[in-house]
């Protein structure tokens, strides 16, 4: 089968290899929350640490990684020993000169003996998941941390001199309005973040809020989610923040590395229960139960839920879906040669109609959204699928 071909230009250095880690463990589960998590105890941790590096043993390590993400969960839940020992048990292989390691963490969690053992193993980036800076809000997502604790955190990571710091909020909050939002995106800004993140607060099924939106007890409003993304991005461009993807925000140079990587379709590595992985020719993830993914690496087994092979025209279609959330768009020239089976004419069509319509445009071969386009990303997303498979 023939596959797409990933390597960059001449003298842009390696092909992309993403490593991401899912570390499974949270102390409560956010009443938003529909990531795989369980809570921690002393034999779940060494197991889990066992456990993802026997995975590890089973890759094909062919290049030196180019970026490393540990997520989770709450990877700061482990003790500064678990976070060297599962580094140590990982063995991560070759890494590029520049490689990105980015650490998810919650507030409550930063400690500096946790910091200090994550700037010692090379980690470069730190997420920090604030949410919000008004503890009412907080309370009604079921975080567990106080705004006093963000500062202290944040504080914390900037004394240990990492060379990119993340701020993760979130809108459209239950009891959240716009003028209360615009006060947590100043209070960010005021911490001066290499890098924002801010997400609409959606919906997953299985969770505490979406029992609560079905039970009527809290309401979607899409015209003011839609006021608040505008805000944004008026905001945070005035204050020096240039956005490269709808929900994300960096100053030069900080742009998250292991997420482009994802977006346009690169390869990487992911370890751990519930993690995918694109890598070697398939796309699958590892179960959603942490038992269950210790069994199976057991046995040698990696990736053995929806397992997939990485034909051309699935990742045409991911690269320009994915491609199009991103300010810079995507160049559709490569994807037409790598996949002329596409019906690409139907395609052309829909971006076509997008771009009379205000959506998108079109200069050359690359395409991308408007900003009211980017308002409607992932209904756009869904008709260009439906336009692959026309």
């Amino acid at each position: 089968m023939r596959g797409v071909r990933t390597e960059q230009a001449k003298g842009e250095g390696p092909r992309p290899l993403g490593l991401y880690v899912h570390v499974p463990f949270c102390a409560s589960t956010c009443d938003f929350c529909a990531f795989y998590q369980v809570t921690p105890t002393a034999a779940t941790v060494e197991g889990f640490i066992e456990g993802a590096g026997r995975e590890a043993e089973l890759v094909t390590w062919d290049r030196p990684v180019t970026t490393i993400f540990w997520g989770g969960g709450t990877p700061g839940l482990l003790a500064p020993g678990q976070l060297a020992a599962l580094a140590a048990r990982l063995g991560v292989p070759e890494r590029t000169p520049d490689c990105e390691w980015t650490v998810e963490l919650a507030p409550a969690s930063v400690t500096e003996d946790r910091l200090r053992v994550l700037r010692d193993l090379g980690v470069t980036r730190i997420s920090l998941g604030v949410q919000s800076f008004r503890e009412d809000l907080l309370d009604a997502l079921g975080r567990q941390h106080t705004p006093a604790q963000v500062y202290r955190a944040y504080e914390r990571i900037r004394r240990c001199e990492f060379a990119s710091v993340n701020l993760d909020l979130m809108f459209a909050l239950p009891g959240q309005d716009e003028a209360t939002w615009a006060a947590d995106v100043a209070s960010a800004v005021a911490l001066q973040p290499d890098h924002l993140s801010t997400y609409c607060l959606t919906f997953e099924e299985d969770t505490a809020l979406w029992v609560r939106l079905s039970q009527g007890r809290v309401k979607l409003d899409a015209e003011r989610e839609a006021r608040m993304y505008e805000s944004t991005w008026e905001r945070l461009g005035a204050a020096g923040y240039a956005q490269y993807e709808v929900s994300n925000f960096a100053r030069p140079g900080h742009a998250c590395r292991h997420n482009l990587n994802t977006w346009r379709m690169h390869e990487w590595v992911g370890l751990g229960p519930s993690a995918a992985s694109q890598q070697a020719g398939w796309r699958g993830a590892n179960e959603a139960d942490l038992a269950g993914w210790l069994a199976a690496v057991g046995r040698g087994e990696r990736m053995p839920a929806d397992r997939v092979a990485l034909s051309p025209a699935l990742l045409a279609e991911d690269a320009v879906v994915f491609g199009l959330r991103l300010n810079a768009g995507v160049d559709l020239a490569p994807w037409r040669a790598h996949a002329p089976d596409v019906p690409w004419t139907a395609i052309g069509e829909q971006l076509d109609r997008l771009a009379a319509a205000g959506f998108a445009v079109q200069q050359d071969s690359t395409v991308r959204l408007t900003d009211r386009g980017r308002l409607l990303a992932d209904a756009i997303g869904v008709e260009l699928m439906s336009a692959f498979e026309s």
